[in-house]
């Protein structure tokens, strides 16, 4: 399944749910995108392996780390992991827009 176009993807950090729109543009294993929400747009790529998305993203606010995720592609639905540095996983949906 494809997991070309536009998503609104919710993030259940421990801070409250947090909702980032993004793009993504396949091109066989690898993806390119942006994202864009509370704390600006940012510039994302990474893999493709089957239905699953990997990526990661540095933040800087509330602080700085990485963000490490992990997306499942279900026709136009996706759901996932975040993993949020020392403050553990945070469970994440989304839906093409």
């Amino acid at each position: 399944m494809s997991a070309d176009g536009n998503w609104k993807i919710t993030i259940n950090t421990p801070m409250g749910a947090q909702t980032v729109n993004a793009t993504i543009n396949t091109n066989g294993d690898t993806f390119t995108g942006t994202t864009s929400g509370q704390m600006g747009t940012q510039e994302v790529s990474g893999k493709v392996d089957g239905d699953t998305l990997t990526w990661s993203a540095d933040i800087t606010s509330p602080m700085p780390m990485k963000l490490e995720f992990t997306a499942k592609v279900e026709g136009d639905k996706l759901s996932g992991n975040v993993k949020l540095g020392m403050f553990g996983n945070a469970s994440m949906t989304g839906e093409r827009v």
